[in-house]
């Protein structure tokens, strides 16, 4: 019996709407950033415990502003910890979403593939005998080894 983990299908309309929600949040999200690599590596990062630490700073720095240097804009480290705030609940929202859709993805792709090697089995017992002998060698591509595997494997040897 075939695997059957999920049967979905989208209308054209449901795919436009798609395109249009995502289209919105992109220009309501215009100023989001993408960081390289090398950036989101050697920034610091602030996790639930420095989060609590800075929140505390932060109100501290207000209560005692003549201790603040005019190069430390307090106003500012308010409105990036706001805009945290502000963002946090659609980030859960889009990653709950985004892991979905994810799982979806594997889910369909894991029915399709269960389904192809079935096929391919039936090709291999049954085909010889309908002429689809060089179909099925044409399809045993997906299952050869690279050279690079074997070259791999007799180095290992």
């Amino acid at each position: 019996m075939s695997q059957n983990l999920l049967s979905i299908s989208f209308t054209p309309e449901q795919l436009a709407a798609v395109e249009t929600h995502l289209q919105g949040l992109e220009v309501a999200l215009a100023g989001l950033i993408s960081l390289n690599p090398d950036d989101r590596r050697t920034l610091r990062r602030m996790g639930a415990k420095s989060e609590q630490f800075c929140r505390q700073t932060l109100n501290v720095l207000e209560q005692n502003p003549q201790i603040v240097p005019p190069s430390l804009s307090v106003a500012e480290l308010r409105a990036d910890l706001a805009a945290i705030d502000a963002l946090r609940p659609f980030l859960t929202r889009l990653s709950r979403l985004a892991e979905r859709a994810d799982d979806t993805e594997v889910a369909l792709g894991s029915d399709v593939m269960s389904a192809a090697l079935e096929g391919y089995g039936l090709l291999k017992v049954v085909g010889r005998n309908q002429g689809l002998d060089t179909l099925r060698k044409d399809l045993a591509v997906r299952f050869r080894k690279s050279a690079r595997s074997t070259e791999d494997a007799e180095a290992s040897a």
